[in-house]
């Protein structure tokens, strides 16, 4: 009798094994009839009940309940299969509480049923055997995977491009024409896995009380001579030994930022060389003699007393006329080489190169205060973080404006000083009716005017610069915007760089509602189309995925973008263009997102990503914002982003790193707690996402990425990809995952899922690409040909940034900086380092 009622017990596996199973079938009926309400899926109420049968069975130690079981397993694969293709990540979270609860039946369970159990047993261990098999071929054989070899031809690498030593990397994308390619070949597919550190130089600049949340470190060094030049997030200016990485000297602008900063950054210098600088050719801008002297002086060696004008008091009188550039004196030795460094407190420093003194003839002894005639002066309001364009003759200088604080904020304006004084020379306001006309005093440029943030690219033989401009802040809502707001927003602009006068601006996001702004720099290639022709043009990368590619010297498309129809229905008071232009050379998805693309750790998750898309607004790219809340998708992150493209200009292809993560806008009504206004002293967030009030219109908004409860992507993965573009056939050749959670997951396991980043690859005439920038501490390289993996360096910070190349001596060294970046949950540090081949 004991024996009996003994074996009858369920016992203690027995009682967790029925509740588990009894919770998982009641929350998968209850979540899943909620889904099918809304439109979703029916295998959640369908797999609850049979979980329950599964339930009963075992209470009543069945062993058909195995029988059940396997048949629960066997339709999840086929489902599974059927939704998502043999996609690993895809498959684990449909599979991976099932499978792991059916090991368990079968180990832990399964003796303790009623005989015969041999039936059941065989059926539970066939499904399993199933599951193994789809997983194993999904881990060969992903879809989401291009698998091409771009043509084995290395071309004819240019010894001097516009006049650049080939050991040299002199403007943050190598040339102003934002190639990020150098000539050099000393490190091939074949030996960079020998890579090793070479120097690791800290910078000493790390994240203070008084930063706010959006603090970076984006910088990519620039390197002339034996001279290599970086800055910090607090733009401190560095110069350092580019063979050993050992400090000559550093400028530290004393930047006092505060919390409201939206950014905390600088992502790079400028240089010139001022002998060199009546050549014809503004390529000497960015040119440097082979071998430039350097000097050990350190930064604290001021030289004498200003003598150019003050900002304040260069301010050309306004005029319809063309701007008239400045007689240029004999340079002086002391900075006839310079650094210009940008300041995120709205100054712009001009400093020896050789020993970091500022330059006393440019604005007010070296600095010179980029807020004068701005509508507001509040520090961190307006942030110049990415380097200028130098010319021989002029700085073409812009910045970031607050996004999605109000609708009284600075000016977009963007501006040309003279090169050597400071003085300014030209204006073009984005939102002013007169683009080119200069307040007059007790006048100041247009409020809240588009603005261009991401460096631009220059033509030296056209002089013309293209800026990637933004939308006029706030972002989110447009019902109040003028024409003139919207001519010359979310577009690639082209203005004449000696005079400021327009040449041409082509609109990639009409009436933008989604800080579709242009985010990187756009690159300048000479390319043979499929008539044999050398066409002249500029790529533009989107946040869309788009890569817009126009004559540059009219703005044309050389690949069409034709306009199509998307989605209407603006919030109150707005308004939404009828179409947008789509490039026929993308990176955007070509389906919509559907409830199938929701993802999750595990199944329970994933159900409620999948509830909480359906309860979105969702119809495509350019869904308009709601009170609903809209799913944004490609997001406002974008799938390009400040790192732009590499390209290699001698074999005709690009190398990109698109990321896709959606994100969730959700418009909020004026009401209790959200003024139309902003109390007095007022700041702003110090970040780009949360809560936004963007005061002075009829809604606040909150933007965040669409994450799941466990604070995961609720689109399933990849999230970013590495891809090869050959540019004579406008093809994605070959296209890679990217990037492991080591560094996102409570438990650090590589695995490769593709990951989001920030940051942009560089490529070199070796055939090996580089690129930092995931989620992970990682720097890694590629071979060009084919998009495989060759080697990574773990970081001891995140790289946030884009890697650059140089030689000395022959030597050719890797340099990132590993800094990490605040709103994107990298380790923050204060790392730059290099690496080399063994000598």
């Amino acid at each position: 009798m004991s024996r009996s009622r003994e074996s009858s017990s369920p016992g203690f596996i027995g009682v967790i094994t029925l509740i588990f199973i009894a919770l998982t079938s009641l929350y998968l009926l209850i979540g899943g009839a909620y889904l099918l309400s809304l439109g979703g899926s029916a295998y959640y109420v369908i797999t609850g009940v049979l979980l329950l049968g599964v339930t009963w069975l075992l209470y009543r130690r069945r062993a058909s309940a195995l029988m059940l079981y396997a048949l629960v397993l066997v339709g999840t694969a086929i489902w599974a299969l059927w939704e998502s293709g043999p996609d690993f990540w895809a498959l684990a979270p449909r599979s991976g509480v099932l499978v792991v609860f059916g090991v368990w039946l079968l180990l832990l369970v399964s003796w303790r049923l009623e005989a015969p159990r041999k039936l059941g047993v065989q059926t539970l261990v066939g499904s399993l055997v199933i599951w193994a098999g789809v997983l194993v071929y999904a881990c060969f054989n992903d879809p989401q995977t291009v698998n091409g070899t771009l043509n084995a031809s290395t071309g004819t690498p240019a010894a001097h491009v516009d006049g650049i030593a080939p050991s040299d990397w002199p403007a943050y994308g190598r040339d102003q024409q934002g190639t990020r390619y150098s000539p050099l070949q000393t490190i091939t597919p074949d030996n960079v896995k020998n890579l090793q550190v070479a120097w690791t130089f800290r910078t000493g600049d790390l994240k203070g009380p008084n930063d706010p949340v959006e603090i970076t470190n984006e910088v990519t060094p620039i390197k002339i001579g034996s001279l290599l030049y970086l800055c910090s997030p607090h733009q401190i200016l560095f110069a350092l030994d580019a063979q050993s990485g050992q400090l000559k000297w550093k400028f530290d602008p004393k930047l006092q930022p505060d919390p409201s900063f939206q950014h905390v950054t600088c992502r790079g210098v400028s240089y010139v060389d001022l002998s060199a600088s009546a050549q014809s050719d503004d390529s000497a801008a960015t040119a440097a003699p082979a071998q430039a002297a350097a000097s050990d002086a350190a930064a604290s060696s001021a030289t004498a007393a200003a003598s150019g004008a003050s900002a304040t008091d260069a301010a050309a009188p306004a005029s319809d006329a063309p701007a008239t550039l400045a007689a240029a004196p004999a340079a002086n030795a002391a900075c006839t080489r310079r650094i210009y460094l940008p300041v995120n407190d709205g100054h712009l420093y001009a400093l020896d190169a050789e020993t970091g003194a500022p330059c006393p003839e440019f604005g007010d002894n070296g600095k010179l205060d980029l807020q004068h005639a701005m509508p507001v002066t509040t520090p961190g309001m307006y942030e110049p973080t990415s380097p200028p364009i130098i010319t021989s003759k002029v700085i073409v200088v812009a910045g970031a404006v607050e996004d999605n604080f109000s609708n009284r904020e600075p000016s977009g304006v963007i501006r040309g000083f003279d090169v050597r004084t400071g003085k300014l020379l030209w204006a073009f306001d984005p939102g002013a009716a007169d683009p080119n006309k200069i307040p007059g005093p007790g006048e100041h440029y247009t409020w809240n005017s588009p603005n261009s943030w991401a460096p631009a690219a220059y033509d030296a033989k056209l002089d013309i610069v293209y800026l990637p401009m933004g939308v006029r802040t706030p972002d989110i809502w447009g019902g109040d915007r003028t024409p003139e707001m919207e001519r010359y927003a979310s577009g690639l602009l082209a203005l004449h760089a000696s005079t400021g006068k327009l040449a041409w601006f082509y609109q990639t996001a009409h009436h933008d509602l989604w800080d579709m702004d242009m985010p990187s720099q756009p690159t300048l290639a000479n390319i043979t189309d499929k008539d044999g022709k050398t066409v002249p043009v500029v790529y533009a990368p989107a946040k869309t995925g788009n890569l817009f590619v126009l004559d540059r010297r009219t703005g044309e498309t050389v690949v069409p973008a034709p306009e199509l129809p998307v989605p209407q229905g603006a919030a109150p008071g707005d308004h939404t263009s009828p179409t947008q232009p789509f490039s026929e050379l993308t990176f955007r998805p070509k389906n919509l997102l559907t409830d199938k693309d929701m993802w999750g750790a595990t199944m329970y998750d994933q159900l409620v990503c999948r509830v909480m898309f359906h309860k979105l607004r969702y119809e495509g790219t350019f869904t308009p914002p709601s009170l609903q809340g809209t799913l944004v998708f490609p997001g406002n992150l974008g799938m390009f982003e400040w790192g732009g493209i590499a390209l290699d200009t001698d074999r005709q292809i690009a190398i990109a790193n698109p990321i896709a993560l959606p994100f969730v806008s959700r418009l909020i009504p004026r009401g209790p707690g959200n003024p139309q206004e902003p109390q007095p002293g007022a700041k702003g967030s110090g970040t780009e996402s949360g809560i936004q009030p963007q005061y002075g219109i009829p809604f606040g908004v909150t933007l965040n990425p669409f994450l799941s409860p466990f604070g995961l992507p609720c689109k399933q993965p990849a999230w970013g990809y590495i891809s090869a573009v050959d540019l004579k056939t406008n093809e994605i050749v070959w296209k890679k995952r990217i990037g492991t959670v080591r560094d996102s997951s409570p438990i650090p396991l590589p695995f490769k899922m593709g990951m989001p980043m920030l940051g942009g690859p560089m490529v070199t005439a070796g055939g090996v690409a580089f690129i930092g920038a995931t989620a992970d501490n990682y720097l890694r390289a590629f071979d060009v040909n084919n998009g495989k993996q060759l080697w990574e360096a773990r970081l001891p910070a995140g790289g946030q940034a884009t890697p650059m190349t140089y030689s000395v001596n022959g030597r050719q060294f890797v340099v990132i900086a590993a800094g990490g970046h605040g709103s994107f949950g990298t380790k923050l540090g204060d790392y730059v380092i290099a690496y080399a081949l063994p000598q």
